[in-house]
């Protein structure tokens, strides 16, 4: 972090960004920053019938894009995390679940959809 908090406040703002972007979509926000065992969801939406865990990365996208940063390992975090959260709230023989990424760049948005997983 650096020495004024300037990753930090970075981060929690392409959070807001993207809590508000799901809120313009029609998401239900129903938690942020939730913690597991096993990792952190950042966003857990739903939209219609379908639960949205969602993954913020934001970052300049010189090198590489933000999103790009899901690896194999995150991703598995994610899915144990959400997993988890569908066993504690008892939903796991009716909820149609996915995972998305949210991208911040300057302020812009993009948004992955069923980034590889689905549980129906």
């Amino acid at each position: 972090m650096d020495k004024d908090g300037s990753k930090l406040r970075d981060w929690k703002i392409a959070e807001d960004l993207a809590v508000q972007y799901l809120k313009w979509k029609g998401y239900k926000i129903l938690q942020r920053n939730y913690r597991t065992p096993f990792g952190e969801i950042d966003i857990i939406a739903k939209t219609e019938k379908t639960y949205v865990f969602v993954e913020v990365k934001s970052g300049s996208g010189k090198r590489i894009s933000p999103s790009e940063r899901v690896d194999n390992k995150k991703y598995k975090k994610i899915l144990e995390s959400a997993q988890y959260f569908l066993k504690k709230e008892s939903l796991n023989d009716y909820a149609k679940v996915r995972i998305d990424v949210i991208e911040v760049i300057y302020g812009t948005i993009k948004h992955y959809e069923n980034i590889g997983w689905d549980f129906v």
